[in-house]
């Protein structure tokens, strides 16, 4: 796997060998071979257009929904939610946001602009590019049923924009034209709508709050629901509810959430992710399909 020569002022952003467990809501995770941390937009470019073609690249924004082994992550890892910030509004109906603004901002700064439906996204506990990668959703509310266009960055270093008819697009999947690209932005089409108000994205936070185990380490919603059912009901009819390995467990208060008790191993959550999905099968008949992610190399 080849290195990159990078310009002098992106050597300082580049760290080798960083915890993986630093950047993830599961707090678990090995090394990173390169961790990058662009300034801007520019940044990110260059150093795509150095990295050689057969280095491995994983974008990151807040960490959620995303399992590194403890082995850690060959190649590089881009952090986006510094340098893709921005977030305006383009017209009377539609917002330009970039890749690694957290989805609550795009929430709370809808509402502002009297935008909707975008309160859903008040739920997506992680940023636009990650919802744009797996069409997160939350409160009925879906990211792409919003999407207008994007701009998307090649392993070159090239910049497009595609629309969004270009996307196969599914309940928590997407399936891109160009496997290798990474988004920096949408355009994000909204209904004009004076009278929403502040306090009910606080009365959904408060739903969440109290049927979601905030506050806890823990990855997100760790399966999709299976057609006409949810994964929480499924677990926990199968007596899975606080089942522990290790330092992970299934969470009391919402079952298809794994928790980090603050010893856990990313082996242990993988581990307890199995160990679900096969008890699930055998009891009802249903194989779950994890929403969160799972990267990087298993220790020997």
């Amino acid at each position: 796997m080849g290195t990159p020569v990078l310009a002098a002022d992106l050597v300082p952003l580049v760290k080798t060998g960083e915890p993986m467990s630093r950047h993830t809501s599961w707090h678990v995770g090995g090394p990173a071979q390169m961790y990058f941390t662009p300034r801007d937009r520019r940044d990110l470019t260059r150093f795509l257009a150095a990295l050689p073609a057969n280095v491995p690249v994983l974008w990151l924004g807040l960490g959620s929904n995303l399992l590194v082994r403890d082995g850690g992550v060959r190649g590089a890892v881009i952090a986006t939610n510094s340098a893709l910030s921005g977030l305006e509004r383009e017209s009377a109906e539609t917002v330009y946001c970039e890749a690694g603004v957290a989805c609550a901002r795009i929430a709370k700064q809808c509402v502002k602009w009297g935008l909707g439906p975008a309160e859903f996204f008040a739920g997506i506990p992680g940023t636009l590019g990650g919802a744009l990668a797996m069409n997160a959703g939350a409160f009925g509310g879906e990211t792409w049923s919003h999407v207008v266009s994007v701009e998307v960055v090649g392993r070159s270093g090239r910049e497009h924009t595609r629309a969004a008819g270009e996307y196969q697009v599914g309940y928590r999947n997407v399936r891109a034209p160009a496997p290798d690209e990474g988004f920096l932005a949408a355009t994000l089409r909204f209904t004009r709508r004076p009278s929403v108000q502040a306090h009910e994205i606080r009365a959904l936070l408060e739903k969440r709050k109290a049927t979601q185990p905030i506050g806890e380490w823990s990855g997100g919603s760790t399966f999709t629901n299976p057609p006409g059912d949810h994964a929480a009901r499924l677990i926990e009819a199968a007596g899975l509810k606080g089942h522990r390995i290790g330092g992970a467990s299934v969470s009391m208060k919402h079952a298809n959430f794994i928790i980090n008790h603050g010893d856990a191993t990313a082996a242990d959550i993988e581990a307890l992710i199995l160990h679900v999905q096969a008890v699930v099968k055998a009891k009802a008949g249903v194989t779950l399909t994890p929403e969160v992610r799972i990267v990087g190399e298993a220790t020997s």
